[in-house]
């Protein structure tokens, strides 16, 4: 026989979803401050065709927001979506929306310090030279890939290239699972600014709290009044969701285990809700929940 509700194991998926919130908003800023970390990896930042239309529509985002107009108004005239000018509106500066290229794990990669010291004893060596070399060490890859990495700079970097997100991971991992290198790289990365290094502070603050204990409910009000101190406007969103559903969240951090069905039932019914607001009255709603 399965289990009824009251034998179900318990779940902790309040904190899980608070974890993922938090993640999400930890990404958004590890990439708004993209060119800050990146000057300590000596990475590229987009300045192509790109980077300069995603310059002119924050400068008219802005430019609309000075005037008064609102973020609906904003994203009408110029035809852009609104979460999108939301985007634009929280980046106080134009470098914010800048963003390092999003380079995906290459064969070529375990090769990178070798093509680095060649390139730098003999800059003019031919592209031809150094496939053969790199064959011969046992690359599995063609010519064109080699052409299109040493074209991206990828060759010639300090360090191998890294991704907004395998920083933020980085970040958000229990610094005891941390290789040593990742240690000195990541604090080098979260000191490139103050607000790295303030992200980074608030993250390793706020992990503590998914532990359910008491005095949680206190803590987090604490740790929301020094986020909305700094300068991290992702963080700032993420705390305006805790305060909208502050019983539920303090309940998460302080109660030790929550009930996994009820959860699906309050989650159901306010699914529910939310299609058929506007439409229909409690007692449909009621019959919708019974029926279902």
């Amino acid at each position: 026989m399965g289990k009824g509700p009251a034998q179900q194991a318990p779940c902790r998926r309040p904190t899980s979803t608070l974890w993922h919130n938090l993640c999400e908003a930890a990404l958004s800023e590890v990439k708004a401050h993209s060119s800050c970390w990146a000057t300590v990896l000596d990475a590229p930042i987009y300045d192509g065709p790109r980077a300069q239309t995603t310059l002119e529509r924050w400068r008219q985002v802005h430019d609309l927001l000075g005037q008064g107009v609102g973020l609906l108004e904003c994203a009408r005239r110029l035809q852009l979506a609104l979460n999108t000018v939301k985007r634009y509106a929280r980046a106080d500066r134009p470098e914010r929306m800048l963003r390092v290229p999003k380079y995906r794990a290459s064969l070529v990669d375990p090769y990178r310090e070798h093509l680095r010291k060649r390139r730098a004893e003999d800059p003019a060596v031919p592209v031809r030279h150094l496939f053969e070399e790199i064959k011969a060490l046992g690359f599995t890859g063609c010519l064109n890939l080699l052409h299109k990495y040493i074209n991206q700079g990828r060759a010639d970097a300090d360090r191998s290239h890294i991704s907004p997100r395998r920083l933020a991971r980085m970040l958000l991992t229990r610094p005891d699972n941390l290789k040593a290198e990742h240690h000195d790289l990541l604090a080098q990365l979260t000191a490139a600014c103050p607000e790295m290094t303030q992200l980074a502070s608030a993250i390793r603050d706020f992990a503590p709290l998914l532990a359910p204990y008491a005095a949680n409910a206190d803590a987090l009000a604490r740790w929301i009044a020094q986020v909305r101190e700094v300068d991290l406007p992702h963080l700032h969103a993420f705390t305006r969701g805790l305060e909208r559903d502050r019983d539920a969240v303090n309940a998460a951090l302080t109660l030790p285990y929550s009930n996994g069905p009820t959860e699906g039932v309050n989650t159901k019914t306010k699914r529910i809700a939310r299609q058929m607001h506007g439409r229909a009255g409690f007692t449909l709603l009621r019959h919708r929940i019974l029926l279902g």
